[in-house]
């Protein structure tokens, strides 16, 4: 949804993505009467479905307090994991990955800073490049699996051609506009 930028001060008569923040506050049931949608509480490390697809939440390194989750989604033989808006995956990830022998087509990771940056809200460049480099050698990522990187601020990361030449020198690929990848 589409806002127009807030004067210093202002405020949004809406909350987080146009949703009313008495929303977000107010009981399950005056929330989906409000928002006609059906809430689901998902708990970390345990599978659920959602339609024809097997999720699993996992606890995000972010905003503690407020269940923050990243997830693995498969279907047909095929498995995304999400991982942005999180510092770095917890080794309870790591370890769920293992456990349940967990092999993605792609990930997608947060790539918030740059490499002479420390995230410790939001993943680094840096902290990319090892993450990429554990999925292959713990065999969480598929032979031709694929790691992009989004969620990537002017906080140290050059411009797209240098953040993707840096990218593609250690193991993944850098997430633009209007990209469209088939799974």
């Amino acid at each position: 949804m589409f806002q127009k930028p807030l004067r210093r001060g202002a405020s949004r008569p809406r909350g987080i993505d146009g949703i009313p923040d008495r929303c977000w506050t107010s009981s399950g049931g005056q929330a989906e009467k409000e928002l006609n949608i059906k809430l689901h509480q998902v708990s970390p490390l345990k599978y659920f479905t959602a339609g024809p697809y097997s999720v699993m939440a996992f606890p995000a390194n972010h905003a503690p307090g407020l269940g923050a989750m990243l997830y693995s989604i498969s279907a047909n033989g095929r498995s995304v994991f999400y991982g942005t808006d999180t510092a770095t995956l917890l080794e309870e990830t790591w370890q769920a990955f293992r456990n349940e022998q967990m092999q993605f087509d792609l990930v997608i990771l947060d790539h918030t800073y740059g490499k002479n940056q420390v995230g410790n809200d939001h993943l680094s460049a840096n902290e990319v490049v090892e993450h990429a480099r554990r999925l292959h050698a713990d065999g969480a990522l598929k032979p031709n699996g694929r790691v992009f990187a989004t969620h990537i601020a002017h906080e140290g990361n050059p411009p797209h051609p240098e953040l993707a030449a840096f990218a593609k020198e250690h193991g993944y690929e850098v997430a633009h506009d209007g990209l469209i990848l088939s799974i």
